[in-house]
């Protein structure tokens, strides 16, 4: 990686938005990338639209505002296409990863978006299934480390499974790494 790597994140309250981006940093610390994490919300109600950042660089990271040009953006609901201005600030290098079951051109078309880096997982769909929740955040990071190629998919797991371990029971530490698998096979792009 080179410079400083900026990802916004869209999703309502209560999704686990906040808890991804923060996943993603703790992740990416641990490789030894600096790293920044913070949502940006006021007193929304669950299910509000909300922002999350989630800065990662090789140098120390100095600036500490909203992103505004994001060199990446991850959608963890749906919902939210054509209602918060997701596109915002991007342009052709913009990579979008978005929690939904359609296809990426569809997305692309409905948003206008300039970018041919357009991916989807139905991560919503594999939580649900996987572990009982809807809590989209883990297999939306792996579509996201397969998709990018920041992390090999391997060593992402393994990072989950040290940290989720830490806070959770097995059978939940299980649930979570059979949805980065199905997430990893689903996941489509342009």
């Amino acid at each position: 990686m080179y410079g400083m790597l900026e990802v916004r994140w869209h999703g309502r309250a209560g999704q686990g938005v906040v808890t991804a981006s923060q996943l993603l940093a703790e992740v990416m610390a641990k490789e030894g990338k600096h790293v920044q994490a913070f949502p940006h919300f006021g007193a929304e109600k669950r299910g509000a639209p909300i922002e999350a950042y989630t800065r990662i660089s090789d140098s120390e990271i100095r600036v500490h505002s909203e992103i505004e040009k994001p060199d990446m953006v991850i959608v963890a609901d749906p919902t939210l296409i054509g209602e918060v201005p997701i596109a915002e600030g991007t342009d052709e290098r913009t990579y979008f990863l978005f929690n939904a079951p359609f296809e990426p051109s569809r997305i692309k078309e409905k948003l206008g978006l300039k970018s041919d880096k357009v991916y989807a997982v139905d991560a919503t769909t594999i939580a649900l299934e996987e572990i009982g929740r809807y809590i989209p955040n883990i297999p939306i990071l792996a579509a996201f480390f397969k998709t990018s190629g920041m992390m090999s998919v391997e060593r992402f797991r393994e990072l989950i499974r040290e940290l989720l371990s830490k806070r959770f029971k097995e059978k939940i530490v299980e649930a979570n790494l059979r949805t980065i698998e199905r997430a990893i096979k689903e996941v489509k792009g342009l």
